[in-house]
C-alpha cells in the first residue's frame, strides 16, 4: 500500500492510520515513522536510518538525546519536577543569569513555546510604549515584515500574509503595520508617534530561507534608535547556533532591545522559550500581569547546560577545524589555557557539526583553541535604553544560512 505515493510497510501504515484517526489534522507529515534518534541520526520503525537535516525546525541544534543534556535532565527530574512562581526555585536564578549573560542583557522571562515568547514580546513592547515612551492608551503599533512567521496564535496570524495561516480564523486584533522584508526605508516610513516596536526575524524561515540584504539589520537598528522604537528580534529559529553565530543578529553586529528565544533553548527535551531584554524594557512587566504555569520552571537549566558555560561565537579566526567557529568559556576563573573548568566535551556546542575525520560520529567533539574570548559587560548610562554590544560590526562576507 502507499501513502503520498510511496510504498510503506504494514507497521508504518498502521501507525500512520492511528495518528490520522485520533490526532487533529494540523500537520501533513511524510510517510516516515521515526522511532529512535541519536545525535544527527534517526531510525524509523522499518529500521531505515536517516540524517536528520530538519532537526525539528532547530529545536534539535544539540542533536537527539545529547548525553550531557540528558544527564542533567535526569538529575533534576529526580529531585524536583515543577514549582510555580508562587515560590522561589533554587535553579531559576542561575538559569536566568546564564541566559541573560549569553545575550548580554539584564533580565529573562521564561515561557513555553515560541509563539508564547512572541506574544510576550508584543505585550512587553506595548507596555513599554505606554509606560515609558508615553503612547496614548490602546494606540501602540508594532511594525512587522511581509512573509513573516512568528507562530500560530490568533494575534500572530492576524499580522501574517499567509492565507493558510489567516483564512477562517478572524476577526483579528489591530495594532500592526506590515512592510516588505529587507526594506529598511519602508520601516522608517511606517514609524509614527504611536510606534512602540519593530518585530523581525533576522533571517526568515517559513517563507523560504530569506536572508536580508547586507546592512539591513544595522539600518533598522539605527532607525529604531533615532525614533525611540524597540527592536525585537525573533531568534526562535535562527538563534543559538543555527546560522554559525550565537544569534543571527551577530552577523551584522546588531544587538536588539528584545531577543525572542525558543526551540533549541529546550535542548530538544522540553518546550522552553524566553524573552530576554534589559531591565529598562522587561522591567515594565509587573507582578500579576503575565505568567505561565510551566513557564515558571521545570528547571530549564537542564536545557541550557551547554549555553550557560560555553557558547559558540562565530569567527573565521582560530576556529576548530571541524566546526568553523571559535568557542568561549564564560567561567570567570579560567585563564584560557588547558581544559576549561566547565567540563570540556560536556560543555555543549550550539550546533551538531561533526568532525569529517570521524566517520559515523554521533556527537560534536570540541577542539579547544588556545584562547577564548570573554564577554565583559560595559556600563550603560543610567536610564539608557540603548543596549550594549560586545559583538563588533562585521564587514566580511555573510556565512551560509
Amino acid at each position: 500500500m502507499s501513502a503520498e505515493g510511496t510504498s510503506v510497510d504494514a507497521t508504518t501504515l498502521e501507525i500512520i492510520r492511528a495518528e490520522e484517526e485520533h490526532l487533529a489534522h494540523n500537520y501533513h507529515p511524510l510517510p516516515v515513522v521515526i522511532s529512535r534518534g541519536e545525535g544527527v541520526w534517526v531510525t524509523d520503525v522499518e529500521g531505515k536510518r536517516y540524517l536528520d537535516l530538519l532537526s525539528a525546525y532547530s529545536a534539535l541544534n544539540f542533536g537527539h538525546g545529547h548525553p550531557a543534556l540528558l544527564a542533567v535532565a535526569r538529575q533534576q527530574l529526580e529531585r524536583l519536577t515543577l514549582t510555580s512562581r508562587a515560590y522561589h526555585n533554587d535553579k531559576l536564578g542561575t538559569f536566568a543569569a546564564a541566559l541573560a549573560d549569553l545575550a548580554g542583557k539584564d533580565m529573562v522571562l521564561p515561557m513555553n513555546t515560541g509563539a508564547e515568547a512572541v506574544e510576550t514580546g508584543i505585550k512587553v513592547a506595548r507596555a513599554w510604549g505606554y509606560r515609558v515612551k508615553g503612547i496614548g492608551a490602546d494606540a501602540a503599533r508594532v511594525i512587522v515584515a511581509g512573509g513573516n512567521f512568528h507562530g500560530r496564535t490568533i494575534t500572530i496570524v492576524g499580522f501574517s500574509d499567509d492565507p493558510a495561516a489567516r483564512d477562517a480564523f478572524g476577526p483579528y486584533s489591530g495594532g500592526f503595520a506590515q512592510v516588505p522584508f529587507g526594506d529598511a526605508a519602508a520601516i522608517e516610513a511606517a514609524i509614527d508617534e504611536n510606534t512602540a516596536a519593530v518585530l523581525l526575524e533576522p533571517i526568515q524561515g517559513e517563507a523560504g530561507v530569506i536572508v536580508p540584504p547586507e546592512g539591513y539589520l544595522r539600518a533598522v537598528r539605527e532607525i529604531c534608535d533615532r525614533h525611540n522604537v524597540l527592536l525585537i528580534a525573533d531568534e526562535i529559529q535562527s538563534g543559538l547556533g543555527r546560522v554559525g553565530e550565537t544569534f543571527a543578529c551577530d552577523r551584522e553586529g546588531v544587538v536588539p532591545d528584545i531577543y525572542l528565544l525558543g526551540k533549541a533553548l529546550g535542548g530538544g527535551i522540553l518546550p522552553l522559550s524566553a524573552v530576554v531584554a534589559n531591565a529598562d524594557v522587561l522591567g515594565v512587566i509587573r507582578p500579576g500581569e503575565h505568567g505561565s504555569t510551566f513557564g515558571a520552571i521545570r528547571s530549564p537549566q537542564q536545557s541550557a547546560n551547554g549555553l550557560s558555560r560555553c557558547s559558540r561565537r562565530g569567527s573565521s579566526r582560530n576556529a576548530p577545524a571541524h566546526s568553523g567557529s571559535t568557542w568561549r568559556c564564560a567561567s570567570p576563573t579560567w585563564s584560557g589555557t588547558g581544559s576549561p573548568p566547565c567540563g570540556s566535551r560536556d560543555c555543549g556546542p550550539a550546533s551538531t557539526s561533526l568532525p569529517r575525520s570521524v566517520p559515523g560520529a554521533r556527537w560534536p567533539s570540541v577542539s579547544w583553541p588556545a584562547a577564548f574570548s570573554s564577554r565583559t559587560r560595559t556600563a550603560r548610562p543610567s536610564g539608557s535604553r540603548r543596549p550594549w554590544s560586545s559583538v563588533p560590526p562585521r564587514s566580511t562576507g555573510r556565512s551560509s544560512s
